[in-house]
């Protein structure tokens, strides 16, 4: 754990934290330490010298900001839920979305976790699948939805690491 405070605390009453440790955690975390220490390897410089974007993009995933061999910040949060849209899982909304579904829907809070887990992300907005080689297809064959998630997705990766090359001061690598 090697994130500050600043970026893993959310805007929610401290106490909170305090009871039930409600905080961005990241996942992926061993994903990115090796990335990070092979990317040091093949530029020939000290880890502990580099500014590196790492980029877990699979089924699911995540991205990290690492700086002088520590992560700084993630994209996952105090779930896998958070971040980037993946394969099934829906990644960052509006919090008040969770609610207007439960009332919209009539979902039960284990109904809704389902939902958002398994039956968002890409899968969710092209209806295809949450295999990108399947949506590409499909997006190849000109459907929209299909192209859609693609881009809603490469949107959402670029966004991410545009921010933290900003909070990073700079970046030596996207990996």
């Amino acid at each position: 754990q090697t994130m500050p405070d600043y970026a893993y605390f959310y805007a929610l009453p401290y106490e909170l934290y305090e009871k039930y440790g409600i905080r961005k955690y990241g996942f992926h975390g061993i994903s990115h330490k090796y990335v990070t220490e092979r990317a040091s390897v093949i530029l020939n410089r000290a880890l502990e010298d580099l500014k590196l974007i790492s980029c877990h993009l699979g089924n699911g995933a995540s991205i990290c900001a690492v700086k002088n061999g520590k992560s700084v910040d993630t994209s996952m949060g105090f779930t896998p839920l958070e971040g980037l849209a993946m394969g099934t899982r829906c990644g960052s909304i509006d919090p008040a979305i969770v609610l207007f579904l439960m009332e919209k829907e009539k979902m039960t809070p284990e109904e809704l976790d389902d939902y958002l887990n398994k039956k968002s992300g890409v899968l969710g907005i092209s209806g295809v699948s949450s295999d990108f080689r399947d949506i590409q297809a499909a997006a190849d064959a000109g459907d929209k939805r299909a192209k859609l998630a693609i881009d809603v997705f490469c949107y959402r990766v670029s966004k991410y690491i545009g921010g933290y090359a900003a909070a990073l001061g700079g970046v030596d690598a996207v990996i």
